[in-house]
């Protein structure tokens, strides 16, 4: 197996080289090449992936602790994948996981699982959260409880956990979805984002990135956002916010959609339409292979991800550090990761000084030359 699938989306040499993110066999002139992804290499399978190297931690001292993992909803393929890692980790160390999906993407469904799980006194819990802020007072009652708890690919407050684990920097995806966007467009013209929720932390953090970077940065003048639209990770709402889109901005050219959900559900619209508007964002290979391409049979010509089942691997590694002491949280703590690639992983101050973090790894870009591969994978 080899090490590492295909951890985030943009790494330094993105950032150099126009800023994208995936193997060197992606032309130099997109705005999205990155060094360090040429030698991730596609697995056998998703569930190889994610017990891969998990039983090099053993003995770790997870054997009679139990560790909780609760994604944003029940039937989110990406999480599906993201916990598929977590597990393989837990069992193989000899600890007893507990994957709870809730029945909606809402804070409310995933405050009723935590409660749940402070009642049944488990270790740790590490939760994708649907809402910033509306989880803080559960997760301080599980903290108050004695159990560790942590983030992963999407934020709380940081008072109300111990770390996050990130699949990637804030600054790095914003960078290499505005340029996409700007490639896509050539440089100038309309262009709208479909996101998640619109509490959603993640998704709010790297549209602000976006944002950001377009306004200081003359190169992106030409630009126009017309809406950030929110499709609530709901294949229906995100289905029927594209079609809105198409309706209400006729000059559109590009459509971002930072989630897994939207990009798949954008997709489909967009070329059963036969649209002319452009697809980027992020996305799993497995479910936008059919729409990746070239010519203009495609709605997608490229997108980025990391790897799912290693950010659940890494929050697994992570959950076990925090139980038996290894690591408290702080910024310069460093525990071992199995034969995860960038293992031993070091906590990090976040840039916006509100908490610490564990960065999962540089990004990756998924396009014609690469994508059959990938889709096998996950």
């Amino acid at each position: 197996m080899k090490k590492k699938l295909i951890s985030v989306l943009v790494s330094a040499g993105m950032i150099a080289a126009l800023l994208a993110g995936c193997g060197s066999s992606t032309p130099e002139s997109s705005p999205a090449s990155s060094g360090a992804a040429a030698a991730a290499e596609p697995a056998e399978s998703a569930d190889t992936a994610a017990t891969d190297g998990a039983a090099e931690t053993s003995g770790s001292g997870a054997a009679g602790h139990t560790y909780a993992i609760v994604t944003k909803a029940a039937g989110n393929p990406y999480m599906e994948r993201m916990s598929s890692g977590f597990q393989g980790v837990i069992e193989a160390a000899g600890g007893t996981c507990i994957v709870q999906n809730p029945e909606a993407a809402t804070a409310d469904a995933q405050i009723s699982v935590i409660q749940s799980l402070i009642s049944q006194g488990v270790d740790s819990i590490a939760v994708a959260a649907n809402d910033a802020n509306a989880l803080t007072a559960a997760l301080t009652e599980a903290k108050d409880a004695g159990i560790q708890v942590l983030t992963l690919d999407s934020d709380v407050n940081a008072a109300a956990r111990r770390t996050f684990c990130n699949q990637a920097g804030i600054q790095e995806v914003g960078q290499a979805l505005i340029d996409a966007v700007y490639d896509l467009t050539g440089g100038k013209g309309q262009y709208a984002i479909l996101s998640a929720t619109s509490q959603a932390t993640n998704q709010n953090a790297w549209i602000d990135a976006m944002k950001t970077i377009a306004e200081n940065d003359d190169k992106y003048s030409g630009l126009e956002l017309v809406e950030v639209a929110y499709g609530d990770d709901e294949p229906q709402k995100s289905t029927d916010q594209t079609q809105a889109l198409l309706q209400n901005y006729p000059e559109l050219k590009v459509i971002c959609a930072p989630t897994t959900v939207g990009i798949s559900a954008a997709a489909k619209v967009l070329q059963d339409q036969k649209s002319s508007v452009k697809l980027t964002g992020l996305g799993l290979p497995s479910e936008m292979a059919e729409y990746i391409g070239s010519d203009g049979a495609h709605s997608c010509p490229y997108m980025f991800l990391w790897n799912p089942i290693d950010l659940g691997k890494l929050a697994a590694y992570t959950s076990i550090a925090l139980v038996d002491g290894t690591i408290t949280g702080k910024a310069g703590d460093s525990f071992e990761a199995g034969d995860m690639e960038n293992s031993p992983y070091t906590v990090t101050d976040m840039s916006d000084g509100t908490g610490t973090e564990i960065i999962l790894g540089p990004p990756f870009r998924f396009d014609p030359d690469n994508i059959a591969e990938w889709a096998e994978v996950y």
